[in-house]
């Protein structure tokens, strides 16, 4: 055996005895100790390790001062290690069963930024944008005075407004499809479910450009007028004169229709009495 071969079976043994020795000394300690370990673990960035120690604590230590902290720190690491669904349910583990925790505003807001994290671009399935926006109405229902009811409110705007661009972009696939009738129906439905988003205006040009194309004129220039009424500032306003002054052009053409028809009706009467 070389004198290299015994140096590294020496340097083994030191390595294997003292990771021995300091698993030992940390399965000793209690849970206050161990929480200081993991926390400095989470601190560092070390959020794998963190993860393994925090554990242990809400496993061994369940009734102890920080089962409650140790709960949410585990939860925080897997949200820093972007494990939103893992995060989430350890979240709601804390809301749970430890309901009188000082954590728990946070961990409901939490829930709702790991749903917030996972809700994908508005042409994809909104299941985690649902989940998002139930967990942050939650919130404020639960804490409204909380100072992080501000960024609730802020992001649920901001989902709304993924949704409603998903339903107003199928109403405007059902125009390019000439289906005229469904598209009148989905941009309704924009209107009443998001009408404080960016697309209730566009939705509304959209039922009117229906209206018009089903040559439904007089409720065309009823929907046209209500635009005016709503949005007058609105950046859509040439688009909206443009069909207002196509509708009334259609308007009065049937009217000049209906007194030529009539004219030429009393005309004929006149004649047929003459006669």
């Amino acid at each position: 055996m070389t004198i290299k071969t015994i140096f590294a079976f020496i340097l083994f043994i030191f390595l294997l005895y003292s990771g021995c020795h300091s698993t030992k000394e940390l399965e000793s300690l209690g849970a206050e100790d161990r929480f200081e370990v993991a926390k400095k673990m989470f601190d560092d960035g070390n959020y794998l390790d963190a993860i393994e120690d925090f554990r242990v604590i809400t496993l061994q230590f369940p009734g102890s001062r920080v089962a409650d902290s140790a709960q949410f720190y585990l939860a925080q690491s897997y949200f820093h290690r972007d494990q939103f669904i893992l995060a989430a349910s350890e979240y709601e583990t804390l809301t749970r069963s430890m309901s009188t925790s000082k954590f728990v505003p946070e961990a409901r807001f939490q829930i709702g930024m790991c749903y917030y994290s996972l809700s994908p671009s508005s042409d994809l399935d909104q299941k985690y944008t649902s989940k998002a926006l139930d967990a942050f109405q939650s919130f404020l229902e639960y804490h409204p005075t909380n100072p992080l009811v501000p960024q609730a409110e802020e992001k649920i705007r901001e989902l709304n407004t993924k949704l409603a661009k998903k339903e107003y972009d199928a109403g405007v696939i059902y125009m390019h499809m000439e289906y005229y009738r469904s598209a009148e129906r989905q941009f309704d439905f924009v209107l009443e479910k998001y009408h404080d988003t960016d697309y209730a205006p566009l939705a509304l040009i959209g039922k009117v450009e229906a209206l018009v194309a089903r040559k439904k004129y007089p409720e065309a220039k009823k929907e046209i007028d209500r635009f005016f009424e709503r949005y007058p500032s609105s950046s859509l306003l040439d688009r909206a004169r443009s069909l207002r002054d196509q509708i009334e052009s259609n308007l009065q053409g049937r009217s000049d229709s209906k007194a030529e028809g009539k004219g030429a009706s009393e005309k004929s009467r006149t004649q047929s009495e003459v006669k």
